[in-house]
């Protein structure tokens, strides 16, 4: 087995990784570690021309996250620490259209009374829709069927319906 690393060696192979990776796909840019805790290390890939990386709805982006975490499980014995990979900044402009959608279904369950269910997303996407839709009062959401084909629900919270 592989020792266990530091959260500093894992962000350090991470970083050196992504970097190989931008390398080898021949694109320009920085890959930035920032630890948020003892168990969380967010990772930026910044730099012109990335969409490649990202993909169509962030399909690349999301196996790139799947890859950099079987990266760090591999080197290091047991889990790896959580990780969050973003590039370009596509996850938080991703989020932040995500929740205002997501507002505007919330609202429409409030004033029909009538289930909205939405179309499978990856765990990261349905926080978003589970956090805006706890804005709204009067709907609840929850997450149904198996990965990768998980979705969610959002439907008229009992009692809290004007």
């Amino acid at each position: 087995m592989a020792p266990t690393l530091t959260v500093d060696e894992e962000a350090t192979e991470a970083r050196n990784f992504l970097t190989g990776l931008l390398e080898e796909f021949g694109l320009t840019g920085t890959v930035t570690t920032t630890i948020a805790d003892e168990e969380t290390i967010e990772i930026a890939v910044d730099g012109p021309e990335l969409g490649l990386l990202i993909g169509p709805r962030g399909a690349t982006l999301s196996a790139l996250h799947e890859i950099v975490r079987a990266v760090l499980r591999t080197r290091s014995e047991g889990d790896s620490r959580r990780i969050r990979v973003d590039v370009a900044g596509y996850r938080a402009r991703r989020a932040e259209a995500l929740a205002r959608f997501i507002t505007g279904v919330a609202n429409t369950v409030v004033e029909t009374g009538q289930e909205q269910v939405l179309d499978p997303m990856p765990a990261n996407d349905r926080k978003v829709v589970h956090d805006a839709a706890k804005t709204v009062p009067g709907v609840a959401t929850r997450s149904e069927g198996e990965e990768p084909r998980r979705y969610v629900v959002i439907y008229p919270a009992e009692g809290e319906l004007n």
